[in-house]
């Protein structure tokens, strides 16, 4: 029995281990797919359900400013 491969798009990256002071280390694979380079700054969302997801500020920004401005649309 093989293992079933993720859909398009999806990733597992991996585990990491969180630092003394809070740190993680984004894995390689992630930040190339993803294009962090260092520098670049994130935000960090949580829900206290379902967890922790990191975004590019960037892509925060244009997604506040769609709801901002009524361009979003679920």
């Amino acid at each position: 029995m093989g293992m079933a491969l993720p859909p398009k798009g999806k990733h597992l990256f991996g585990m990491v281990t969180v630092g003394d002071k809070g740190q993680i280390v984004i894995p390689a694979k992630a930040r190339k797919i993803f294009e962090i380079s260092p520098g670049d700054q994130l935000v960090v969302l949580g829900d206290e359900r379902q967890g922790l997801a990191i975004m590019k500020s960037e892509s925060f920004l244009a997604f506040a400013d769609a709801v901002r401005n009524g361009k979003y649309v679920e």
